[in-house]
């Protein structure tokens, strides 16, 4: 694809702050609309640019796509080298810091298959050693042996993801006045999620089924319960005896 040269006007602009206006108003139009519905014109609108700019920069919308993704998957590994320092329960809450508009961008790429996956290979492997460090602090003692390390791994950022997700299911469930994206609320669900972490940490696995009962003696009254005044046979007096 040809890039078009920009204006003069536009070419006086600090390239570097350019491209971060573009990035930022492009992530926000992902994140509402997906790559299908998002549209150049109105990202460079709210960039307040003119939209040759995009395609001068980036090579059009896919590039700008994959320049987002890329940056995501460095902020990733940067974010994995601290790992090691936290929690097992902290590494799960942690997920609920992703930025918001990332958050709903990273559900959108799942739910649309219009464009080639930008960070594939990075993922699975940014995925994979999140997995083998999980079986790590699995093997000090830090998770219950009998979980699955990706199940964990899954299911916590699942959780992570919902109220970016589905912030109506926030709302359904703690209350309407509930704002999901408010500082109190990520710090009280974290919490929770900490919490949760403790409870499946270093517990001896136990089996899904439970053991089948066995016979027990039959229970007996103590002390054994008696007739009283006990039942006794008094002397009678002899028929016909004489009572003078």
């Amino acid at each position: 694809m040809t890039r078009r040269t920009p204006s003069a006007a536009s070419r006086q602009r600090d390239p570097q702050r350019t491209r971060e206006q573009i990035i930022a108003a492009a992530i926000h139009e992902f994140a509402a609309k997906g790559y299908a519905g998002a549209r150049v014109g109105a990202i460079a609108e709210r960039a307040g640019v003119n939209k040759q700019l995009i395609s001068y920069y980036f090579g059009g919308k896919e590039g700008l796509y994959h320049e987002i993704g890329e940056r995501w998957l460095d902020s990733e590994q940067q974010a994995s080298e601290q790992d090691e320092q936290l929690s097992l329960g902290q590494l799960a809450s942690s997920y609920l810091q992703v930025d918001r508009e990332l958050s709903r961008l990273f559900l959108w790429e799942g739910l649309t298959a219009e464009v080639e996956d930008p960070g594939s290979k990075h993922r699975t492997k940014r995925m994979t050693d999140a997995v083998h460090q999980i079986e790590r602090r699995q093997a000090a003692g830090e998770l219950d042996s009998g979980i699955d390390a990706r199940a964990f791994l899954l299911a916590f950022m699942g959780a992570a993801l919902m109220p970016a997700g589905m912030p109506q299911l926030v709302r359904s469930i703690y209350g309407a006045q509930t704002d999901p994206d408010s500082e109190e609320f990520r710090q009280a669900y974290a919490e929770q999620l900490e919490r949760m972490v403790l409870r499946l940490a270093a517990t001896p696995s136990a089996p899904l089924v439970p053991p089948p009962q066995q016979d027990q003696p039959p229970q007996q009254d103590w002390p054994p319960q008696q007739d009283w005044p006990p039942q006794q046979d008094w002397p009678t007096r002899p028929t016909g005896a004489n009572t003078q």
